[in-house]
This record gives structure tokens, C-alpha cells and sequence, in this order.
């Protein structure tokens, strides 16, 4: 089949291309990047330079396609620290873009990267542009065939952790404890998406992807455990508390009133609740495999 992906070869987008060019697939990537052209033939796939804000360029892409494969991140939309941006409102219009360009070029069958919570058009946080993307291109005709795919919280999302443990010696949110929540490797995402394009398309279908469910103090006790601390801590701060900190450093608001948001539904499990309705099955990529990633770059950080 033809096959095209948005969001170029990062930890999703790598080992998808590589996965379904050995499959068979003649697979083109979409990348903003010039310089990611050559990264992309060596995949084996064909490289198509240009920008997801740009309809124009997006439907040329995709026209002749059997599938197309839909993301948009926060880190495409700007920098966390321009003060200036709308994320929520970028997102939207990326969201528009690929509705205009499915429509334009005709493509019958999209697989779009969504996430867990999803299902909430409130209450999520600064996952709420995923809602929004979701209800955008529920608007395409109904012979077009979705499938949203709506990963759980990426393990990538702790190395954001390391900041903290060498600045405070502890891992801090505004919630944690001995409750258990699902986490996902990029990989398992890859491969479930990959299965997903070779299934058949019908209608308009929502599959959870997770790895492990660990609580927050599992998770301490084996990063801490892998770089060398095994007294490592999750320490909880009060909402108001993480926000201000954020805030401190210079963090666009926006963002920072969205992830505090998020992660107070992550404690609070409003964040799960449709995914516990429809549990999947965990994929390969356990809590310890991440773990000596973490370390690595644990300690190419000291």
C-alpha cells in the first residue's frame, strides 16, 4: 500500500517507517525539516519536505495515498516558553489543514494519533486540543474511515523527571501515591498503528494503547533504582504550587495551566475513566525496559 505519515521519524514516526517499509509499504514522510530528508531515504521511505500548515502541500501529498497517518504535538504548534503562543488554537487549525486535505486529495482511509482523554472536552488540560482534533475530523464525510489511536501517557514524558531529581533529589507533580496508571513505550504505539493499517477500515473506531500500569511511586522506585538513588522519592506538591513554579521559570501559561490541569485528572482518575471502560491489552515495553533508557540519559544529563 501507499502510505503517509505526518510528524516525521521521532519516537513514533522512526520505528513506524521502519516497521512498515519492511512490510512492504511505499511509505512517504512528511517532515518540516530539510535536514531530515536523507534520515528518511535511509528508512527506506520517500521524503516529502513541507509544512502540516499548509492544506496546499498537505493534500498534494496525500493525494494517490491508500492510508494517511494524522499527528499533531504541542512542540510542532511552538516553544513551551513563548509567552505568545496559542497552542490550543494552532493545534485547531493544523486539525482544520488535515480535514481540507484528506477532502481535497480524496484519501478514504486515515489513522489519526490521538490521546487518553480525549473523550473529555474539559477537564483534560492541555489534552484538550486532542478532543478538539478528534471532533474536526469526526466532520469528514462518513466514507471516510478513522481510526483515532489514543496512547496513554508516553514513558518519553519522564525525562522531563531528570530536571528535578538533580535539582531536588525527588520527582514532583501535584499528585502521586500508590495508585496505578498506564503508561506506553513509542514502540508499542508503532506497532499497534502499523496492525491497525493492515486490519481492515471500517467506519470510525477508537483503540487505547498502553505497555505497563505502575502507580507513581512504582515509578520512582525504578528510575531511582536504575540511576544508582533507590531512595529515590515522588514528591506531591499542591496544584497551586506546580503551576506558580512553572510559571517562575518563564513557562508559557497556557501550558502551564494545562499540564497542571492534566496531571490533577491523572491523580484524580478522571483522566482514565472511558480507558478502563475499554481496557486494552498491554503491549511489550514494561516500566524496567524504559527504565535503562532513563538511565542513559540520566546520566548524560549529570
Amino acid at each position: 500500500m501507499k502510505i503517509v505519515l505526518t510528524g516525521s521519524i521521532g519516537n513514533i514516526g522512526k520505528p513506524l517507517t521502519d516497521q512498515l517499509v519492511r512490510q512492504g509499504h511505499r511509505v512517504t514522510v512528511i517532515s518540516s525539516q530539510a535536514d531530515r530528508a536523507g534520515k528518511i531515504r535511509e528508512l527506506g521511505a520517500i521524503p516529502a519536505i513541507g509544512s502540516m500548515h499548509n492544506p496546499g502541500f498537505l493534500a498534494e501529498t496525500f493525494t494517490g495515498a491508500d492510508i494517511v497517518y494524522l499527528m499533531e504535538t504541542l512542540e510542532a504548534a511552538g516553544d513551551f516558553f513563548d509567552k505568545d503562543v496559542d497552542f490550543i488554537d494552532t493545534i485547531d487549525q493544523i486539525g482544520q489543514n488535515y480535514k481540507q486535505a484528506v477532502v481535497a486529495s480524496g484519501v478514504k482511509k486515515v489513522v489519526h494519533l490521538s490521546s487518553i482523554g480525549a473523550h473529555m472536552k474539559e477537564g483534560n488540560g492541555i489534552l484538550a486540543f486532542h478532543h478538539n482534533v478528534e471532533a474536526i475530523l469526526n466532520q469528514l464525510p462518513e466514507s471516510v474511515s478513522i481510526k483515532f489511536m489514543r496512547p496513554v501517557g508516553f514513558y518519553t514524558n519522564m525525562f522531563s523527571f531528570i530536571r528535578n531529581i538533580n535539582a531536588k533529589g525527588a520527582i514532583i507533580s501535584n499528585y502521586g501515591g500508590d495508585k496505578k496508571e498506564p503508561w506506553v513505550s513509542p514502540l508499542d504505539i508503532a506497532s499497534v498503528i502499523a496492525q491497525e493499517m493492515e486490519s481492515p477500515f471500517e467506519g470510525r473506531k477508537i483503540r487505547y494503547i498502553a505497555s505497563d500500569e505502575v502507580s507513581p511511586n512504582e515509578v520512582a522506585a525504578a528510575l531511582g533504582n536504575a540511576i544508582g538513588k533507590p531512595d529515590l522519592s515522588w514528591h506531591v506538591i499542591s496544584d497551586e504550587q506546580l503551576l506558580s513554579n512553572w510559571l517562575s521559570i518563564g513557562m508559557n501559561a497556557q501550558i502551564a495551566k494545562g499540564f497542571t490541569e492534566m496531571q490533577a485528572s491523572q491523580g484524580s482518575g478522571v483522566l482514565y475513566e472511558d480507558y478502563y471502560l475499554h481496557q486494552p491489552a498491554l503491549g511489550n515495553v514494561k516500566l524496567h525496559d524504559f527504565a535503562k533508557d532513563f538511565a542513559k540519559a540520566y546520566h548524560q544529563q549529570l
